[in-house]
C-alpha cells in the first residue's frame, strides 16, 4: 500500500472492496428482475414463475442490504455522521431481516433448482437462520449499547449475506480446472463461500479485539473493563 496515501483515502479502502463483491448479487437480481418483468422464463428460474412475489422482495431487499453495508463499516463513518449511521444502520438491518426471510422461505417452499440437493437445502437454511440470528443479536446489543459487539454481530450478518459474491469467486478455479458442477459439487463450493467470509470476518473481530486490549496489562480500552 502507498505510503502518500492519506488515512481518509485508506479508511475506505475496505468498504470500497466490499461494493465491488456486492456487485455480484446485484447484478445477478438486476437480471432476475428484468427477466421477470419480460415475462422470459429461464431454467434456473422457472421454479418462481407461479409465485414471484418472495424472490422480488429477496432481491430488493438484498440491493438495500449489500449497499448500505460497506458505508456502515467505514471507519470513521460513526463518529463523523451518526446520525446518518443509526438511520442507514436501521434500514440494513431490516433489509437483512427481509432478505434472510425470504430466503428461508423459498428455500422451504419453492421447488428445488438445478443441482440443489439435500445438502445444499441444509445449508441455505443454517447460514439463512445465522444470518438472521445474527441481526437480531446486533440490534440487542446495540440497544444495550454494547457498540462493540452490536459491530461484530452486524460484520457477520453482513459476511454471511455477500456470500454470493465470493462463491462466484470459488466457482470460476472449479469450472476452468474440473468442468461443470453437479449436485455435491455444487453445494461445497456455495458452502466454501460462505465459510470464507465467516471466517474473513471473524478475523477482523478479532484483530479489532486484540487492539482493544493493552499487551501489558489486559485492560479491554474498548469497554473500560
Amino acid at each position: 500500500m502507498s505510503k502518500s496515501m492519506s488515512p481518509a483515502g485508506r479508511a475506505w479502502i475496505a468498504p470500497a472492496l466490499l461494493l465491488a463483491l456486492a456487485v455480484v448479487p446485484v447484478a445477478a437480481g438486476v437480471a432476475r428482475l428484468v427477466w421477470l418483468g419480460a415475462g422470459e422464463i429461464r431454467p434456473d428460474s422457472a421454479r418462481f414463475a407461479a409465485a414471484p412475489a418472495p424472490l422480488v422482495l429477496h432481491i430488493l431487499s438484498i440491493f438495500a442490504f449489500s449497499l448500505l453495508g460497506p458505508f456502515q463499516f467505514a471507519a470513521g463513518g460513526r463518529g463523523r455522521r451518526p446520525a446518518w449511521h443509526r438511520a442507514a444502520g436501521r434500514a440494513m438491518a431490516l433489509a437483512g431481516l427481509v432478505a434472510a426471510g425470504t430466503g428461508l422461505w423459498m428455500t422451504q417452499v419453492y421447488p428445488p433448482g438445478v443441482n440443489d440437493g439435500d445438502l445444499l437445502h441444509g445449508l441455505r437454511l443454517v447460514f439463512g437462520s445465522a444470518m438472521a440470528a445474527s441481526l437480531l443479536l446486533g440490534l440487542d446489543a446495540v440497544r444495550r449499547r454494547d457498540f462493540a459487539r452490536h459491530r461484530d454481530w452486524m460484520m457477520r450478518a453482513y459476511a454471511i449475506g455477500m456470500g454470493a459474491g465470493t462463491q462466484v469467486i470459488v466457482y470460476i478455479p472449479w469450472l476452468l480446472l474440473v468442468g461443470p458442477v453437479d449436485e455435491r459439487s455444487r453445494a461445497l463450493l456455495m458452502g466454501a463461500g460462505w465459510a470464507i467470509n465467516l471466517v474473513v470476518a471473524e478475523g477482523i473481530i478479532r484483530q479489532r479485539r486484540g487492539r482493544a486490549t493493552t499487551p501489558a496489562s489486559g485492560v479491554n480500552l474498548a469497554s473500560g473493563a
